[in-house]
């Protein structure tokens, strides 16, 4: 089996660096790292980069409460590894998850000892939690959330599911909906705190860079954020299609989701005819038919910024669309497709408060985000106050679990 394994990390370590290193850690080998039993070791669990920003969040008000705590980051991709080490203090630990095997996780845990184990929103794995209560280590799911699309092929494997949720010590729901139908699987819900995410404070200094750049423009910025495979090309389609004009009057951004795509999106802008304008290289000539790429990592905030509407990607194929938002407290307005499912809630809220706007394709979108660009179009305060009206989700959690403890 472990031949087998190795090869397919090598596989996908060739598309994303970073994927490959540390291979034994995912077998539960850690001899590397030492362990601690000074301070409370508490262990987080988040696989890729949107949960360990939610994460951040969250260990925010945890070190708040528990001062002398000693972290353990768990990741599942290089992306969510690489933006956890940022959240590292002097002898906290990043490792990789291992494998859900009995041996591997059997091995992680008795070697780290947890005092506690937080898993982040969907990431509940069978083998893990029946070693955690082997070892009587306590595990959470907060910030939880099941769409109707992961009900229906959670139900499939009922009697294997059933079990690995009713051992968790606790689960923290971000809404209603997500509660009832975790509810349908013999979960039991310990609290709906809302969303993480809400508690978000985009970094200032982007926020002030990305506002420099704008004011030395002459026409807004449109975003495509996050977008997926798929996407870009029928995007890139899409502003052919527009009179010259009309294309003209606004800069044209693209952010893919992987950086691993950045140099494949580079030749499909090439290929539609258009001029790459690599992070690095803007503002280009405003007569230049360009289109920007921002192929640089941790600089979401400052696209955002710096954008006057966002396209919200993975929203036009049935993936599930991306943090809206991230975007809409950058006091960015929405454009998004009819596939919303892994930010349903959110999305339908930000709807109802007209932050956000969705549309049935990416050629609508494109006509939509131009009507926000225009004078008066969109009040960047609305996004600011939807956003600030639903925060509190961190610091109900991190009191939950101070109470759990206790």
């Amino acid at each position: 089996m472990q031949p087998f394994v190795r090869r397919k990390v090598r596989r996908r370590a060739a598309l994303e660096p970073g994927y490959g290193e540390h291979i034994n850690e995912r077998f539960g080998r850690y001899e590397a790292y030492a362990a601690d039993g000074t301070r409370p070791l508490i262990w987080i669990h988040s696989v890729s980069l949107g949960e360990t920003r939610a994460a951040a969040i969250l260990l925010k008000e945890l070190r708040s409460v528990f001062p002398h705590m000693r972290l353990l980051l768990t990741n599942g991709t290089a992306t969510g590894r690489a933006e956890g080490g940022k959240l590292l203090q002097s002898n906290d630990l990043q490792v990789w998850q291992p494998w859900d095997s009995r041996g591997a996780t059997q091995r992680f845990l008795t070697h780290f000892k947890p005092h506690l184990g937080i898993l982040l929103e969907t990431e509940v794995w069978p083998n893990l939690i029946a070693s955690a209560k082997t070892f009587n280590v306590p595990v959470l799911l907060v910030n939880a959330r099941m769409s109707e699309k992961s009900l229906k092929q959670t139900l499939r494997l009922k009697w294997l599911a059933t079990e690995a949720y009713r051992n968790l010590a606790g689960i923290y729901a971000q809404t209603s909906d997500d509660a009832a139908r975790l509810k349908r699987i013999g979960a039991k819900v310990d609290g709906v705190f809302g969303n993480l995410k809400f508690d978000i404070t985009p970094n200032a200094d982007q926020l002030v860079k990305a506002q420099e750049m704008r004011s030395g423009l002459y026409k807004p910025v449109i975003l495509f954020a996050s977008s997926r495979e798929g996407e870009e090309e029928f995007f890139l389609n899409c502003l052919k299609a527009l009179p010259d004009k009309v294309r003209a009057s606004a800069h044209w951004l693209i952010v893919p989701r992987h950086p691993q795509r950045f140099d494949a999106v580079a030749e499909l802008i090439e290929a539609a005819g258009f001029v790459v304008a690599r992070r690095g290289h803007w503002p280009m000539s405003e007569t230049d038919d360009a289109v920007w790429l921002g192929n640089s990592l941790g600089e979401m905030v400052f696209y955002c910024g710096l954008a006057s509407a966002a396209l919200l990607g993975g929203s036009f194929e049935k993936l599930g669309g991306q943090n809206l938002i991230e975007i809409l407290a950058c006091g960015c307005p929405v454009v998004m497709g009819p596939h919303t499912f892994n930010f349903e809630d959110a999305s339908l809220l930000a709807e109802e408060a007209s932050v956000a706007f969705r549309v049935e394709s990416l050629e609508k979108a494109i006509g939509c985000s131009l009507t926000l660009c225009a004078p008066n179009g969109f009040n960047k305060n609305a996004a600011y106050s939807f956003v600030a009206k639903h925060r509190g989700a961190a610091a109900k959690t991190a009191i939950a679990i101070q109470n759990l403890l206790r």
